[in-house]
Formats: C-alpha cells, structure tokens, sequence
C-alpha cells in the first residue's frame, strides 16, 4: 500500500513578501499611534489634576489657619469706681483690662497713656461686650476680681499663627517688639490658649477679622437656593415635559429651542443686569434680598433644567410609551405615569448640578447690591443679606491682613457645599438610573 501524498502548500504569489511586510510596518505604526494617543491622554489628565491639587492645596494653606483662633484669659478688677452699674456697656472694659494687665507684667504706663493703648491693641473689642454681659447678669461681680476670655485681636492671632515675625522690620508690622514681648510673656503664664475657631460658623460678617464668620452668608445661600429651587425647577421640568412630549414640532419649537441653548451660554452678568432691572428698578423688591437672588439665579438655571430634562425624556425607549398608548393610557397618562418617572433620575441630576452652579455665582449677585457689608443673620426672604460667592469677594478685598485667611476658608466652606450637592447628583443617578 502506497503512502499518501500530502498535498504541499502553495509557493505564495510574487509580490506578497513585500505587502505583508507593509502591513506589519503599517500595524505597528498604527499601534504606536494608539499608545502615543494613551500616553497623551493620560498626560493631559495628569497636568489637569496636578493643577486642581495645586489650587486646593494653595487654598488649604492659606486658609487652614482661620479654622483655629487664640484666646487670651484676663483677670478683671471690676473696680466700683469705674464700673457702671445701671449701664456696664458704657464702661471701657477693654482699657480697663489693659492697664490691669500692664500692672501684672510690673510695667508702669506713661502720661499719654501709650503703652494702655498698645496692650489694649492685643485684645478683641469683644472683651468689652463679654465682661458687661458678665456684669449685667451678675452685679455682685462688682468689686471682685473675675478672669475674662476673649478672643486676641487679629494682629495678635496672626502673631501666634506665624504670620508675623519678629525678623520683619518693625515698621513693616503693625505690632511692636514690646507687643510681642508681653504676647510672649502672657503665652508663659499660661493665658493665651488656642482652639478650634467656632465663631467662624457661628458668627456673621464683622468688620473685625477675629470675629467675622460665614453663618450669614451661608443661611442666604440657602435661602436664594431654595427660591431658585421653587421656581426654576417646576418651570424648567414643565417646560421641557411640553416641548418633548406635546409641542408640535414645526419652526416655532425650533425657534424656542435654539434660544434655549443659546440662553444656557449667556455670561451671568447678563442675568444680574436684567435682575438689577426687572426686579429691583421695575418690580421694586428688596434689594440683596434673597428673594431678589433667588430670582436672578432661577433664571441663570432654567435653561440648564430645560436641556437636561429634555436630555432624560429622549433617553426613555420608544416603547415605553408605545405600550402604555396600547393599553388604552391617555397621552397625559403616558407622560405623568411612565416616561417622567423612568427619566427621573436625569431630571434631579440636572436640577442637582444647575443649583450648584447657581451656587457659585458671584457676578450678577454683585450687581444687585450683595456687595455690601450685612452683619448678622438673615430672618426672612425680604432682609438683606450675603451669600458665600459675595462674602468670598468682599473679605478678598478688605485691607486688614486676617480677612485673607478667612477669604480661604470661606471658599473652601463653598466647595465643601458644591462637592455635597454633586456627590448628591452622582448618588441619585446611580441609585435610580436604569439600563436599557
């Protein structure tokens, strides 16, 4: 029996060599291409969170310090003599405490009262308001000695916080050799001590640094927040319900549309200006109200609801809606009972991140007089009050060097409340989206 012959391969055509060849190289080249483009990719991620680290870690060191302040405790004679008994918020307790003070170091004031008035320079004009509530609540205070803490003066606080150094030149700071020396004489003794900085969001603006906080300007954000959440979302789910699911499509839909998108890119200090001229000079509201806010920043974030409403109707499938129209729903029904639930999640999403972008907003604010200085808290719609973009401007802008640290912390407050609200955005998409 004879071996059976294997069949040989074909010899491989002339020519063939060379185009295998050329595919390799193209292969490579092309594979080359698509690692390069990785490697790009990933750089320009890299350089963009290198520069968001910077950013924050230059916002966190300058601002880490106003999160923790220094108190100093001063025993108080509360001399009959010069304490007013009917009236103790007339009585100068701050001078009081000063020469006190000066007498505890063995140090002798001059005429003019020179070295009173620097030692009094270390200390809060809260200690005033501190010891006469002291002195009102308990008048057989008078005629003892009672140890008084209040916070240091801003200079002062800066001082411990190394803001200010003794190898500055003297006339470069605003406190003396001898100031830092009874600073550091009275950190001996054990009268200053340091603390976390509650006033810092327990407090409002002052024109005092040391006792400046961010309360006020936090409870009219989230007063003109819950304005623009009443008006703009329902108009804005509203309006993009009707232009998705009812309107006729036809050249006045699309008219509306393009002005839609074209709203969502109008610069915000365009709003400030129609809010300065529909609401306050037209409409004759408040000014740097919240009401006033509210509106400003409802109008900024209708288009954005509008868009992303719109967004999460489409991305409901086609069928959803056929099958409720086939079993006898009403158009109506359809939209209320199947497509808008089901397109929920994208809708809060929407809602979510255009309130956080309102939240941030700081020109036409301005423009409506949130410019000025309110201290205290706001009680109602009506009052004038700050919001944290405004405050973040105004204390950036102030002369005394403590306001800087604060300007810090107070954007580092505002962030806190944007990464909330967009982590709030991200939890509810992933809890209630569905996959089709």
């Amino acid at each position: 029996m004879t071996d059976a012959v294997l069949p040989q391969p074909a010899a491989p055509p002339a020519g063939a060599p060379g185009r295998v060849d050329r595919m390799r190289t193209g292969l490579k080249r092309r594979y080359a291409r698509e690692r390069r483009f990785k490697l790009y990719g990933l750089l320009a991620i890299g350089v963009a969170v290198g520069f968001l680290l910077l950013l924050l870690g230059r916002i966190v060191e300058q601002g880490h310090t106003a999160f923790y302040a220094h108190t100093v405790t001063v025993p108080v004679y509360m001399d009959p003599a010069r304490v007013d008994r009917a009236y103790p918020q007339g009585t100068n307790f701050e001078l009081l405490a000063a020469e006190q003070a000066l007498a505890r170091l063995g140090l002798a004031d001059d005429a003019e009262g020179t070295k009173s008035q620097a030692m009094r320079g270390l200390f809060s004009s809260e200690l005033k308001f501190i010891a006469a509530d002291r002195v009102q609540r308990q008048p057989e205070l008078i005629g003892r000695t009672v140890p008084i803490a209040a916070p240091l003066s801003d200079d002062a606080d800066l001082y411990f916080k190394g803001e200010i150094s003794l190898d500055t030149p003297a006339e470069q700071r605003r406190l003396s050799d001898e100031q830092i020396g009874w600073l550091e004489r009275m950190r001996a003794e054990g009268q200053i001590e340091s603390h976390f900085n509650s006033a810092l969001f327990t407090k409002g603006d002052s024109t005092e640094p040391e006792l400046a906080g961010v309360l006020g300007a936090v409870i009219g954000s989230a007063l003109m927040l819950l304005v623009t959440a009443v008006i703009a979302i329902p108009l804005g789910v509203g309006a993009a319900l009707y232009l998705e699911e009812f309107a006729p499509k036809g050249r006045l839909t699309n008219l509306i549309e393009v002005n839609i998108n074209n709203l969502a890119a109008v610069p915000s200090i365009i709003y400030g200006l129609l809010g300065l001229a529909l609401f306050i000079n037209w409409m004759h509201l408040p000014r740097a109200s919240p009401l006033v806010g509210g509106l400003v920043l409802a109008l900024m974030a209708l288009p954005t609801i509008i868009i992303a409403t719109r967004s999460s109707l489409k991305a409901v499938p086609p069928s959803i809606r056929q099958a409720a129209l086939a079993v006898g729903a009403s158009r109506t029904q359809t939209v209320f009972q199947h497509t808008l639930p089901l397109a929920m999640p994208g809708v809060m999403t929407g809602a979510i991140i255009s309130m956080a972008h309102a939240l941030g907003e700081t020109a036409p604010l301005l423009l409506i007089g949130m410019v000025s200085f309110v201290p205290g808290v706001p009680h109602g719609l009506t009052e004038p009050t700050g919001a944290l973009p405004s405050l973040v401007y105004i204390w950036e802008n102030a002369s005394e060097r403590a306001f800087h640290e604060r300007t810090a912390a107070a954007i580092l407050v505002l962030l806190a409340f944007m990464v909330v609200m967009n982590a709030a955005a991200v939890v509810l998409r992933r809890r209630f989206e569905r996959r089709w």
